[in-house]
C-alpha cells in the first residue's frame, strides 16, 4: 500500500509518501522558522499564506522523490487536527481535492496519534502489534501529554500539560535570555556547557484543585508555567550581562527542571508495561534523550524513540499511520471539518 500523507498542522509544510505504513519513499519538510523568527512565535496568518503558497511543490517534490505516479497511490492521508485552523484547512483542502481527483481514499489523521506511530518508523523497530501496550510520551512546542496504547487506535490519556507545553516552554525561556527563536535548539546546544545544578528553578506539581481534566492523575500532568516565572524573577533580581559566563548554568539549569518533570511523570506512569516510546519536537533535546535512556537502563524498559527526521512535525507519520489502518476513512473522512482543538483519543 502507497500513501501520500500531507501535513500542515502548524508551521512546517510538509508531504511524504510512505509504503506499507512502514517503508518511507519521500519525507519533504519545508520550514517556515525564517518567517516567523523576527516576531518571536507562529504567526498563524503567515503560516496559512505559507501553506497556500508551497504545498503544491512540496506535494511535487514528494511524488518525485518516491519514484511514484499518482496512479500508484491507494490513498491520501492528512492531519484534521490538532493544530492551528487557517493551516490545518490548507493541507484537508489540498488532500481531498487530491483524492476526488485521483478517486483515492482520503484518511484524516489525529496529529497526535500520528506522533505517537511515529517511533515504529524507526529502521529496525518492532511493529505497534508487537509491543502494545505501552505508554506514548508526545512531547512538542504545542503538546506534553502522556497516553496509555493497548493498540493502535486503543488510547487512554494518562496525563497532560494544564498550561504551557515543554516546548513552549523553552521557547519562552530562550526569549526571557534573548536567545532567539525557536528556542529548543539554542537552549539544547547552551545547556551542553553548563551545570545543571547551578540554579533551583521550580519542579511544577500540578495541585490536586487545579486538575479540571475528568479521570486524570495530577501526578501525571505537567505544567511549565511556574518554571518560566521563575527565570523572569532571576533574570529581574541577577540580570545577565553581555558574553555573561553564568548563562550556560542558567540554560542548564532551567532545562533540568523541565527534563526532570517529563522524567518523574514518564516513571510514575509506566506501572504495568515494560516500553516507552517517545515522539515530538521536543524529543530531539539531547539531555532529554540521555534522561530517557538512563531511566530506560534503570526500570529495565524498551525506549523506542522517533528518528530524528520524525520527531518534528513532518508527513511520514501522518501516512505511516495511515498505513497501518489509523484514523477517519470513507465518508467521514471527506465530510471531517478541521478540529483544532482535537483529543489525543479521538480518531
Amino acid at each position: 500500500m502507497l500513501i501520500l500523507g500531507v501535513e500542515t498542522s502548524c508551521d512546517e509544510t510538509a508531504a511524504a509518501v510512505v509504503q506499507d505504513g512502514r517503508l518511507v519513499r519521500s519525507s519533504i519538510i519545508l520550514s517556515q522558522v525564517a518567517l516567523h523568527a523576527p516576531y518571536g512565535g507562529v504567526v498563524p496568518e503567515i503560516a496559512s499564506r505559507q501553506h497556500s503558497e508551497m504545498l503544491p511543490d512540496v506535494v511535487d517534490r514528494a511524488m518525485r522523490d518516491a519514484g511514484a505516479g499518482w496512479g500508484d497511490l491507494d490513498a491520501v492521508a492528512v492531519t484534521y487536527g490538532p493544530g492551528l485552523a487557517s493551516s490545518l484547512l490548507v493541507g484537508l483542502s489540498m488532500a481531498k481535492g487530491l483524492a476526488l481527483r485521483l478517486a483515492k481514499p482520503l484518511i484524516a489523521i489525529n496529529h497526535l496519534q500520528a506522533h505517537i506511530y511515529s517511533p515504529f518508523l524507526a529502521d529496525g523497530a518492532p511493529r505497534p502489534e508487537e509491543v502494545g501496550p505501552f505508554v506514548a510520551l508526545v512531547i512538542s512546542g504545542g503538546h506534553t501529554c502522556l497516553v496509555r496504547c493497548d493498540a493502535l487506535g486503543q488510547y487512554q490519556l494518562l496525563g497532560e500539560t494544564i498550561d504551557d507545553a515543554a516546548g513552549e516552554a523553552f521557547d519562552k525561556g530562550a526569549n526571557l535570555l534573548g536567545l532567539g527563536y525557536p528556542g529548543g535548539p539554542v537552549m539544547d546546544r547552551i545547556g551542553r556547557q553548563g551545570n545543571p545544578l547551578a540554579v533551583d528553578f521550580p519542579r511544577g506539581r500540578v495541585k490536586r484543585q487545579r486538575t479540571t481534566f475528568a479521570g486524570l492523575d495530577p501526578d501525571l500532568c505537567f505544567s511549565y508555567s511556574g518554571v518560566k516565572t521563575a527565570l523572569l524573577y532571576h533574570l529581574r533580581d541577577q540580570p545577565l550581562q553581555p558574553e555573561d559566563p553564568r548563562l550556560p548554568d542558567i540554560v542548564a539549569s532551567y532545562q533540568e527542571a523541565i527534563v526532570d518533570t517529563v522524567i518523574e511523570r514518564c516513571e510514575r506512569a509506566m506501572t504495568d508495561v515494560d516500553t516507552l516510546c517517545v515522539g515530538g519536537g521536543v524529543s530531539l533535546n539531547s539531555r532529554l534523550r540521555a534522561r530517557l535512556q538512563e531511566l530506560a537502563r534503570q526500570r529495565g524498559l524498551r525506549l523506542l524513540l522517533a528518528k530524528p527526521a520524525h520527531c518534528a512535525d513532518n508527513a511520514a507519520m501522518i501516512a505511516g499511520l495511515a498505513g497501518a489502518g489509523g484514523g477517519l476513512r470513507g465518508d467521514h473522512a471527506l465530510g471531517a471539518d478541521v478540529i483544532p482543538a482535537l483529543p489525543v483519543c479521538v480518531t
